[in-house]
């Protein structure tokens, strides 16, 4: 893997596993990677991170259904979650394809880096 987009993800990775919004096992995906860089375990550990990512990444649509449903004003108060639904709905508009959370921001930065990450 290029040294270059190795410190990148990284760097990523950081970010995203700081994340208040991030989830426990993305964080623990997020954190053996790490582990792992320069180990025999760098290649397992990168397709377990970009699996984890896969699963959790939260697509806009789905950001916009639970801020508007009953469970989404649970987690986020009725009136933020509002907030949240039209913040979505604005980003949608604008080409989004994901949340832009902290977390979800540097796993899509991560996503794109993907062919790169898992080069044979």
């Amino acid at each position: 893997m290029n040294q270059n987009v190795k410190d990148f993800v990284s760097e990523k990775v950081k970010e995203m596993i700081s994340a208040a919004s991030c989830c426990a096992e993305l964080k623990a995906a997020g954190e053996n990677w790490l582990n792992a860089l320069g180990t025999d375990q760098e290649a397992e550990q990168t397709e377990k991170l970009m699996a984890e990512i896969e699963m959790d990444i939260m697509p806009v649509d789905g950001l916009i259904a639970f801020a508007e449903s009953p469970a989404g004003a649970q987690v986020f108060g009725a009136d933020h979650a509002k907030e949240v639904a039209a913040h979505g709905k604005e980003i949608k508009a604008a080409g989004a394809k994901y949340c832009d959370c902290p977390a979800c921001a540097a796993a899509e930065a991560i996503l794109e880096k993907k062919d790169t990450l898992l080069e044979k």
